[in-house]
């Protein structure tokens, strides 16, 4: 049996049930152990901790899969795991009847570099993990038996990978993907998902929620929505009564992927949309210099730091789009503005918002903060789960 040996001292975040064991807490490996392989993991004066997967090209040496170190990690062990994540959707009032779920959410869901989201009867997988890619066989054989899928397509080629030694994988893992494009309906709402080549696994779940309250807020409003990508906040604004939809965002593809999404819901009133194919900072200026305002504005902007040691950077970027999107709001008006960054966290992202509303000389109220739906779970031993971060501040 491979042992993974603690430095004196470097348990404390194992007894807190954090899964994670850095380079530099680790003293030696007793034993061999390749990519992915399960180790079992030791405090300095011999006292067995954890099962964990084995990782020797990245800094996170280890991932713990189970904090019983007697615990048997086997196909018996994902289907098992697998299942609890999957039935903990189930239960859910807010998830019933959604068609795209997040049904594993990595080490919130105790699955380590896991995710999988539903979308109607395909599965879209992501390893991001050297455990995880081991136990590739099991996982899908855990998640077709847990969901009755008709297909599993991974897309297991994020960057973070490469962080982990390993190389990009896609494609078809179970069954065969539909015919024609893959939609689904959220919240009375069409979109389509495009699991082969789209952001991430095809759709960005974790915003559901957000996009609905959007909706709920956009009544009778001017709403600009930036950073629109296929147009989910945009299509839930009109759903929802807004006046007037302007949407940006400097993909191209991104925005033919939002008019097919327009045209699959013919209830929704295209005559009130505007696209815009450009870079939103300078958007937001053009905008302001040409006497623009809005009732609604949405800043849903990519990661800016992906890590803490950007966070300097990002913060003059997120300080920019919210300093003009203050400045084109109207009286009354709602500024509904995110973090997906991991390195800045709420604190200092509320921060950078305060500031852009007193440089750009307006009172504000936060009315909501807004984090992902609750099919991404936050494990409370694991705070940086809580990548994604928003406020909904009001003016006047």
């Amino acid at each position: 049996m491979t042992q993974l040996v603690l430095k004196p001292g470097k348990a404390r975040s194992l007894a807190r049930r954090h899964p994670w064991i850095f380079a530099g807490s680790v003293d030696r490996l007793d034993g061999r152990a390749r990519p992915g392989d399960t180790v079992t993991v030791v405090d300095s004066d011999g006292t067995e901790l954890a099962r964990a997967a084995w990782s020797p090209e990245s800094q996170i040496r280890a991932r713990v899969w189970s904090f019983d170190p007697q615990q048997a990690i086997d196909h018996a062990f994902f289907k098992r795991a697998v299942a609890a994540s999957v039935a903990r959707r189930q239960t859910h009032p807010w998830l019933a009847g959604q068609q795209g779920v997040r049904l594993i959410h990595g080490e919130s869901d105790g699955l380590p570099g896991v995710i999988a989201d539903r979308y109607g009867k395909v599965v879209a997988l992501q390893l991001t993990s050297a455990g995880a890619d081991k136990w590739r066989e099991a996982i899908v054989a855990a998640i077709v038996q847990a969901t009755a899928c008709e297909a599993v397509f991974e897309r297991s080629d994020s960057e973070v990978r490469g962080r982990e030694g390993l190389e990009p994988v896609t494609g078809c893992v179970y069954g065969v993907l539909p015919d024609g494009a893959l939609t689904i309906v959220e919240n009375g709402v069409r979109m389509e998902v495009d699991v082969v080549g789209g952001h991430k696994t095809g759709f960005y779940l974790d915003q559901r929620d957000n996009r609905l309250l959007t909706g709920q807020l956009a009544a009778g409003r001017d709403v600009l929505n930036c950073f629109c990508y296929s147009g989910g906040f945009s299509l839930q604004a009109l759903a929802g009564g807004a006046r007037s939809v302007v949407s940006i965002d400097s993909s191209a593809p991104a925005l033919a992927s939002a008019a097919r999404n327009l045209a699959l819901n013919p209830q929704l009133d295209a005559s009130r949309t505007e696209w815009c194919e450009d870079d939103v900072f300078k958007a937001l200026r053009s905008l302001r210099e040409a006497g623009r305002s809005f009732d609604m504005i949405i800043l849903d902007p990519p990661k800016f730091a992906p890590s803490a040691a950007y966070a300097e950077r990002a913060a003059r970027a997120y300080k920019d789009i919210n300093l003009s999107g203050f400045r084109l709001l109207n009286p009354g008006g709602i500024l509904m503005t995110y973090s997906c960054s991991g390195g800045v966290g709420l604190e200092l992202f509320q921060k950078i918002v305060a500031g852009a509303a007193s440089d750009a000389g307006v009172e504000a109220r936060i009315l909501h903060r807004l984090g992902a739906a609750p099919d991404h779970p936050i494990g409370l031993a694991v705070p940086e789960g809580e990548y994604l971060k928003g406020l909904a501040c009001q003016l006047g």
